[in-house]
Formats: structure tokens, C-alpha cells, sequence
């Protein structure tokens, strides 16, 4: 038995769960005679609403093809290996619930090894080597065929990517080392470090074939044939790929230097895959990719035994799996359909939610207003964004005359809602402007017609008092900008049923939203836990810490940007507002800074100005500024708000806002872009110890978002 194979069946007995991939050999006859052709499929049989992964016992059968078509290449009886995927899947990767299980560092070290050990085979083996991406190529799909000779794409192919940096390990089977010496470091970088920073930006066909990471590109009807008519041509000679010759002078390191510019930005030092990734393109500018190939084994094994990795693999979970059955929601049945929304206001919110409602239901929308310019505007503007959408070639013709179609504004209530099934409100933040819209529309809309409200604070219950039907008023936050943040707090208000409860949830998949069940509490999750942290930064700077340091000590969390960042995105009035609103049901933790009350007065949008192209303080708003005289350092002012922040949180788990941990994550994830690396928050303050020296325990179980003891 080989070391591989041996490595192989160890590391497959500690994840007896995996989803095997097969790696079947068929045998094809290349046109134009170009010989017998050994084509391996990946294929895990399941469809392709289940991906191919790569697990241990998976590797096992790749390795056990190479066996075959290696002794098919040295007898001459084959001219070339093929390798390409399932329908609309090449391969997604090393699968992550095997790497979630591992406990050792040498256990970590076998998976690194062993990928190396199979793939390398590919590239050795007596007859050119062929990858055909027919589909979806992520992580260690993508790297099975940067160890080919050769390499074609489908232009339909709709995901490529190295996202291992997002997930906090590094392309750990030879991405780091393979793809700068390809296509050159400053795209490589580009690949690994950039787009799996921004969110794991996607790549599609067209573009891998221009980066150079394919060498042919075809259409998806008839990829597979097409691939291997080019693939005779290569074999035959007919066609030589050539390849522009990869700088490895001074481009090779402003590259990286490039890429860690791009990660300090990003996570300022407090994730380590980045910066990994970036020493191992680094030296793979030598050329030496078996020194490549071990530096990125040891890179791979220390990061799968670090608490990054472990929260990025527990955010994943979160988004692709917890997402999709949201805890505490009523059984599907219960919804009822809606054919038809009408959304209370026109302005800039209103009017996002009702180009979502357009184009996800395809629905007819209605929107109100106190005034006809109001309502000219509001459907003025659902018209731009579909035409924009039409420009782009998002949408045909047809498709954009049939949503402007749909969409239609009124001035009279009772016109426009008489036959809607889903009433969502977007006015003013103010209880008593909200009671009264209810009160007008409960008295015009049909009796099963779900009232819905967008407040980010204000309680659903209050808001539904007064009316007959209490039972059918829901909450349904979205965040700004709508189009693009995922998450929706669906509020239950103390007398909502479970009709309207269903028929949200309904809405919100049909949305394609992230809806998490959040109880009537004020400020729900994402803004309560904002605020008290924006909060304590404010009363630290009120209290005399200078603007500087209190922003630059929260830079180690790597979030999307900072406190007072953030604050002029959602505005000075607004986060006033939610302030006040949370002093008055928590004034013993929520306090109103009197110097935010100054900006906001004086009709700042901010505390920066942007002269230079980067933030400097406004010196308007700096002589606004009241301060005492405590100053902290960076160190005092991260813990502060960190245990403020875990704090908030056993509170809020205590009350039951929502009902696990797991839930405020996710949240914080999808509503707020906090970091995969931190977990969204709760594993980072386990990690750092701030939960047990706040609340005396840990958030969540050992092993949940860290390494099994």
C-alpha cells in the first residue's frame, strides 16, 4: 500500500460521514484521430443541488483513477487524461464538515498532504493532462485543474473561486503556489486574496478565460464535445497554446504588496489567512513549487487548527444551512398566497421595497402617499432601476415592460389596497404616525391582508393596539440598501397569529431574504447590539478619548467599516433616534450623547469630511465636541465595548429576542457584514474570553465554532 493511499484511508476514518465523490474512467475515441482519450468524470450522484466535494475517501478514488490512467499513459495504450464534472458541477472543494472534525495537527497536516500527493499526479503522468470546467469550480475543484497541462471553461459556467481566504485557510491543494506562476501574481492575488475579501466575489467563464487561468473557452450546450474536438487539435499539434510570460521582477512583489494593502484594509491584521496566502505567493516566485506545495500544507494545517477557520466554517453553516430553516417559524401550510402588495410611502425606502416586492414576487405593487409628486416620484423611481436592469442586460424588453406594467402608485387607500394580500407600511419612525397609517389601511384592506411595518425600533405590538385585528401585523425590517443586504427581521408582536407569521416567512423566502424570527424587543437585534456598541464608543469619546484612537482600537475585529463610518451610512438623526428610543426601555445601558444630539442639530451627515479622499475629522464638528477629561488607551477602549457588546447579548438571550446564540450571528453576518472570521460575533468574544469575564460562560459549546476538545 502507498504512503498516500495509507495517509488517504487515516484521514477517511476520522470523517466517517462524508459525502464520497467516485471518480469514474471511461475511454473515448478523440476525433481526427488523435487517439483513445481517458476521461475522468467527478461525480458524487447526487444532483447538482448537491455539489461535488472532496473529502478524504473522495481523494482515495482520484487517486485510485490516477492509478489506473497513469499505468494506461506508461503502457501508450491512452494520449491524454481528461477531467471534468457532473452536470452544471466541476467540483466545489474540500469538504468542510471533515475539517470541522479534526482535532490534531498532524490529522490537519495528512488532508494538506494528501490533496498535494493525488493532484500532483496529474501533472506527472506521461500524456498531456486536460481540465474541462463544465460548472460551478470552487477551492480545490478549481485546484485539481491548475495541476493539468491544459485547461478549457464553459461560458455558462456561473461560480469560480479561491474563497479558502474568506473562510480563513489559504487554496491549501496548490492554488497559492500554481496560480501566480500561471497567470502572474498581481491577477493571482486578485483571485485568492482580493475577490475572497470582497465578500467571495464570484468569477464567471468569460472571465477565467481572460484572466488566463483557461486556455479555451466554448459554449455550455455543447461544452464537453466542443472541449474535446480543441483537445484533439492540441494533441495533434494543430494548435499551440501559448502563454504571455509570467514578470517575476519587480511586478511579482509590488503584487503582493498590493494584496497586503488589500487585507490590511479588509481585516487590519486580525485574520491570518490573508496574510499566509500572501507569503506563499510571495515565494512562489521562485518557481519552486515543491518548497510551494509544503509551505502551503503547514499554512493549511495551522490555520484548520486556529479559531479563524473555525468561525468561518461555523458562518458558513449559519448562511447556507440555518439560514434556510429559520428557528421558530410556523409550518409552511399556514401561508397564505399574496398576489398582490401595496407599500405605505414612496420615498427612497418605500420605493427599494417595492422594486424587491416587483421583481422577486412579480406581483402587482401599489404605493401611497400625501401627495401626488410623492407618488410620481416613488414609481418614477421603481421605472429607473428596471430600465438600468434592461441596460445591463439583466432583464429582456419583454421582462421590463411587464414590471413598469405591474407597478402603479395612487393617492387613495382604499383604490389601492382594497384587494391586497400584503400591506407593508414605510413611513415616518414615529409610533404615533405609524398607529394612524395602520388605522387607515385596517379600515380599506381585505380581512386576511397581512399589515407589515419596516420600523427598525419602534414595538410591533404598540403599533397594532389599537386596531381590530392585532393578529395580522407583523414586523419585517430590512436592512439598507435593500437590494443588497440579505437579512430580514420578521418581528412577532404579542397577539400576531400564526397565519401571518407563516405567510411572512412565506414572503421572505420568495424574497430571497435571510429571515430570522425576532421578538417584539426594542430595536430588535442588529440595531440594539449596534447601538450599544456605537454607544460606548460614543460615550468613550464624550468622556475625552480622542476620536482617533477610540476608531482605530475597534480596527482588530476587521469590520466593514468603523463605528463612526457606519454612523454617517445609516445617519447621524436615525442613529439618534434609535438611541433615544433604547435610553427610554434601557436607560441604565442606552445613554443620548449630547454631542451626537450637537451634530445632528447642526445638520452634519457626519463627523468626517472627505477633502483629502480619506476621512479627517470635520473641524466644524470637532468644535462642537464637549469632552472630559478621561482618556483610554486602544486596549481600554476594545474591551469596554467588546464587553459591552457580550453584555447586550446575554441579555438579549436571556429576554429571548431570538432564540440562540447562533441567531445574533447571523444577524450580524447578513445584516451588518460583520466578518465570517469572527463568526459574527459571539465565537470571537468565547475566543477572547470576553463572554466568560462578562457573563461567566461561554456563549456556545466547546467545538460549536472552535476545535473539538
Amino acid at each position: 500500500m502507498s504512503s498516500t493511499t495509507e495517509l488517504l484511508k487515516g484521514a477517511a476514518e476520522l470523517f466517517p460521514g462524508e459525502v464520497v465523490t467516485q471518480a469514474h474512467v471511461r475511454h473515448l475515441d478523440l476525433p481526427g484521430g488523435a487517439g483513445r482519450f481517458a476521461l475522468i468524470t467527478l461525480d458524487n450522484g447526487f444532483d447538482h443541488t448537491k455539489p461535488t466535494t472532496i473529502g478524504p475517501q473522495s481523494l482515495a478514488n482520484l487517486n485510485a483513477a490516477v492509478d489506473q490512467v497513469e499505468k494506461e499513459a506508461a503502457e501508450g495504450t491512452i494520449t491524454g487524461v481528461g477531467v471534468t464534472g457532473k452536470p452544471f458541477i466541476f467540483a466545489v472543494g474540500a469538504d468542510l464538515k471533515g475539517v470541522e472534525l479534526l482535532k490534531e495537527h498532524k490529522d490537519a497536516l495528512a488532508i494538506g498532504k494528501g490533496g498535494h500527493d493525488v493532484f500532483r499526479r496529474l501533472s506527472g503522468l506521461a500524456v498531456p493532462t486536460f481540465a474541462y470546467y463544465n460548472g460551478a469550480a470552487m477551492g480545490g475543484g478549481v485546484e485539481i485543474g491548475l495541476h493539468c497541462s491544459y485547461r478549457t471553461v464553459s461560458s455558462a459556467l456561473p461560480a469560480f473561486s479561491l474563497p479558502e481566504v474568506f473562510l480563513g485557510l489559504v487554496p491549501g491543494w496548490g492554488g497559492c503556489a500554481l496560480l501566480p506562476n500561471l497567470i502572474g501574481a498581481d491577477r493571482a492575488v486578485s483571485v485568492i486574496i482580493e475577490n475572497s475579501l470582497n465578500q467571495n466575489r464570484q468569477l464567471k467563464g468569460k472571465q477565467v478565460f481572460e484572466l488566463g487561468i483557461a486556455d479555451a473557452i466554448f459554449e455550455g450546450a455543447d461544452f464537453l464535445e466542443q472541449s474535446l474536438i480543441w483537445t484533439a487539435s492540441v494533441l495533434k499539434g494543430e494548435i499551440a497554446v501559448e502563454r504571455p510570460e509570467v514578470d517575476r521582477g519587480d511586478a511579482w512583489d509590488q503584487a503582493v504588496a498590493r494584496g497586503k494593502a488589500i487585507a490590511d484594509s479588509k481585516v487590519h491584521g486580525a485574520a491570518p489567512a490573508a496574510y499566509r496566502a500572501l507569503e506563499i505567493i510571495a515565494a512562489a516566485k521562485s518557481g519552486d513549487l515543491g518548497a510551494g506545495f509544503d509551505a502551503e500544507d503547514q499554512a493549511l494545517a495551522d490555520l484548520i487548527m486556529g479559531g479563524e477557520l473555525r468561525s468561518g466554517i461555523y458562518s458558513f453553516n449559519l448562511v447556507q444551512k440555518r439560514a434556510k430553516r429559520p428557528a421558530g417559524a410556523p409550518d409552511k401550510s399556514l401561508a397564505r398566497p399574496v398576489t398582490k402588495v401595496g407599500v405605505v410611502g414612496a420615498g427612497l425606502m418605500a420605493s427599494q421595497l417595492a422594486l424587491l416586492f416587483l421583481r422577486r414576487l412579480e406581483v402587482p405593487v401599489v404605493l401611497t402617499d400625501i401627495d401626488q409628486e410623492r407618488v410620481d416620484k416613488g414609481v418614477g423611481y421603481v421605472h429607473a432601476e428596471i430600465e438600468k436592469l434592461l441596460g445591463k442586460g439583466r432583464i429582456n424588453q419583454d421582462k421590463a415592460n411587464r414590471l413598469k406594467a405591474l407597478v402603479s402608485g395612487v393617492l387613495d387607500k382604499a383604490e389601492g389596497f382594497s384587494d391586497a394580500d400584503f400591506i407593508i407600511e414605510a413611513v415616518f419612525e414615529e409610533i404615533g404616525v405609524k398607529q394612524k397609517v395602520f388605522a387607515e389601511v385596517e379600515a380599506v384592506a381585505p380581512a386576511h391582508a397581512i399589515l407589515a411595518t419596516n420600523t427598525s425600533s419602534l414595538s410591533v405590538t404598540e403599533m397594532a393596539s389599537k386596531l381590530k385585528h392585532p393578529e395580522r401585523v407583523v414586523g419585517f425590517h430590512f436592512f439598507n440598501p435593500v437590494a443588497i443586504l440579505p437579512l430580514l427581521e420578521i418581528v412577532r408582536g404579542e397577539r400576531t397569529d400564526d397565519a401571518s407569521l407563516a405567510t411572512a416567512f412565506g414572503v421572505a423566502r420568495k424574497l430571497k431574504k435571510t429571515a430570522v424570527l425576532v421578538k417584539d424587543a426594542p430595536a430588535f437585534v442588529v440595531n440594539r447590539i449596534l447601538t450599544r456598541f456605537m454607544g460606548e464608543i460614543q460615550n468613550i469619546i464624550d468622556e475625552g478619548t480622542p476620536v482617533e484612537t477610540a476608531e482605530k482600537a475597534i480596527e482588530p475585529l476587521g469590520l466593514p467599516m468603523s463605528p463612526l463610518v457606519l454612523l454617517e451610512l445609516v445617519g447621524p438623526a436615525i442613529g439618534l433616534h434609535v438611541s433615544e428610543t433604547l435610553n427610554r426601555a434601557f436607560p441604565d445601558r442606552f445613554t443620548v450623547s449630547e454631542n451626537l444630539a450637537a451634530v445632528v442639530k447642526a445638520g452634519k451627515r457626519g463627523f468626517y469630511v472627505y477633502d483629502s479622499g480619506a476621512p479627517v475629522l470635520d473641524p466644524e464638528v470637532a468644535a462642537l465636541l464637549k469632552q472630559g477629561d478621561t482618556v483610554l488607551t486602544e486596549e481600554q477602549v476594545r474591551d469596554r465595548v467588546l464587553d459591552a457588546v457580550a453584555q447586550e447579548i446575554g441579555l438579549m438571550l436571556a429576554e429571548g429576542v431570538v432564540a440562540e446564540p447562533q441567531d445574533i450571528d447571523l444577524c450580524l453576518i447578513t445584516g451588518a457584514g460583520w466578518p465570517f472570521h469572527l463568526g459574527g460575533i459571539t465565537p470571537y468574544l468565547d475566543r477572547e474570553g470576553v463572554s466568560e469575564r462578562v457573563n461567566g460562560k461561554p456563549f456556545l459549546a466547546p467545538g460549536v465554532a472552535s476545535v473539538p476538545a
